[in-house]
């Protein structure tokens, strides 16, 4: 509620100001706030929220049990994009390394504007279908580009993983997150291989016995 009865006047007076700018501007404005006038503000959101929560619980009401399934998977899948937003907002300002590109995005990015096409769709489909049409060795400048930007990622990702661990955020290191994964890969192997002998062992059996 500050933010919205604020803004407008101080947009007004520094319109030279970017929407960052200008919430830092009002954040700033409401530390400074007597807290009696903080507490106004509080009140009011408490008051606008419990008006919320009454309309909703009215609106669900009104609702068959199907419509209220629908609006709450409705509600979960706006949670879970925000959340994925948010998710991938922290890595990009903690300087994630961008992953690699493939040959064709190579191909893509070098060639898209020159491209044939009233539109990116029509563009990208032209490219791809050139891409399509190509040789291996006239692929090969793109791919080995390709080859050079994993280097440049993996390269570029140990030492940003190197201070994630400095800052505490193991969370973010690729190894603890694809150990399950690849211990599950290890186990099918194991089991692979024992299930490989077991069979070995039995039909050694079987023709030690047709021998006697």
């Amino acid at each position: 509620r500050f933010l919205k009865e604020t803004r407008p006047a101080l947009r007004e007076k520094h319109p030279e100001m970017s929407n960052v700018e200008l919430v830092k501007k009002i954040a700033g404005a409401w530390k400074e706030l007597p807290a009696t006038q903080k507490q106004v503000y509080e009140e009011a959101r408490k008051t606008d929220w419990q008006r919320y929560g009454e309309q909703m619980a009215a609106y669900k009401a009104q609702l068959t049990p199907a419509q209220v399934a629908a609006l709450e998977e409705e509600r979960k899948n706006r949670l879970a994009k925000r959340r994925s937003f948010r998710a991938k907002r922290e890595l990009t300002v903690l300087g994630k390394p961008k992953r690699p590109r493939s040959g064709f995005n190579i191909f893509v990015s070098e060639n898209f504007q020159e491209s044939e096409g009233a539109s990116p769709v029509a563009k990208l489909k032209q490219l791809f279908n050139a891409w399509q049409k190509m040789s291996g060795s006239q692929k090969q400048p793109y791919l080995q580009l390709a080859e050079d930007d994993k280097v440049r990622y993996e390269n570029e990702m140990k030492s940003w993983e190197a201070k994630m661990v400095e800052l505490g955020r193991e969370d973010l290191i690729r190894s603890r997150k694809q150990s399950p994964r690849k211990k599950t890969a290890e186990t099918a192997k194991q089991a692979g291989t024992a299930k490989g002998s077991s069979h070995g062992k039995k039909a050694k059996s079987k023709l030690k016995k047709s021998e006697e």
